[in-house]
């Protein structure tokens, strides 16, 4: 009995726990260190140049400009977006930097910042196609649009067709495989990648509609529950708007016309 009187008092006379969100700052200042998580894929936004092995994009450059604003050097984590929620939960990172959509499904495992880029929908057609020459030409018969499973052009697509057939495929490559082989007419993405098919290859066409189509803002996602780092990040984000060094590397990565304001 007396045992447990005196650990409770040594219980209450301990100051509390630091919570959790002060710990990633303290960390990262302990270390010396800031993790990112990036996809090595992504096409202005965290490219790994397959002819000189560096990284290049919007997310790159800000990735170095946020380390230094912390005054910590960068470790860069390769991961991607299949891997995404177990980069956050599992603390492989304290950041995941390489254009991440604001989804609800995402938001469940972990908190986002204030956006940086806004991309809609857009189309990969071939050059050559016979009859797909615009963004008008897609949702006619017998046109037949794929779509990777588990993004969201799935349930656009799903609902902005009337008149064109929709195919889902489970491999992100499977996508531009199927519109060159001919058993597609078109495939849906986002503006960086979109760009990415129609600058490095010689068979793509970008197509954009008119009016921008399910715009979803980009941001910055960190581990779910940490209020005092995601701040942290935030105040980065706004800073980077208001001194111009994201304009400056979003039109370096020709990202201007999706880059997010307000």
């Amino acid at each position: 009995m007396i045992a447990l009187i005196a650990l409770t008092l040594v219980a209450s006379l301990s100051p509390p726990a630091r919570a959790a969100d002060d710990d990633r700052l303290a960390r990262i200042e302990a270390s010396g260190t800031l993790r990112v998580c990036i996809w090595p894929d992504y096409y202005f936004i965290t490219f790994r140049n397959p002819r000189t092995g560096d990284l290049e994009g919007i997310d790159i450059d800000m990735a170095r400009a946020f380390a230094d604003d912390l005054g910590a050097d960068l470790e860069v984590v390769d991961s991607s977006f299949a891997e995404l929620v177990a980069s956050m939960t599992e603390d492989r990172c304290d950041i995941a930097m390489h254009g991440v959509g604001v989804r609800a499904d995402r938001a469940e495992h972990m908190d986002f910042s204030e956006p940086y880029l806004v991309s809609g929908i857009y189309a990969v057609t071939s050059l050559e196609h016979p009859t797909v020459k615009t963004w008008d030409d897609i949702d006619q018969p017998g046109i037949i649009v794929v779509v990777q499973k588990g993004t969201y052009m799935e349930p656009v697509m799903r609902t902005y067709l009337k008149r064109a057939n929709l195919t889902v495929v489970d491999a992100f490559l499977a996508r531009e495989q199927e519109v060159m082989s001919g058993r597609a007419d078109v495939f849906m993405t986002d503006y960086p990648y979109g760009r990415r098919m129609a600058d490095l290859t010689d068979w793509a066409r970008l197509l954009a509609p008119e009016e921008p189509l399910a715009p979803t803002p980009y941001a910055y996602a960190v581990p779910k529950g940490e209020p005092a780092w995601l701040e942290r990040v935030n105040m980065f984000v706004r800073a980077v708007k208001a001194d111009g060094r994201l304009r400056a590397v979003a039109e370096r990565n020709g990202l201007l016309p999706i880059l997010a304001t307000e």
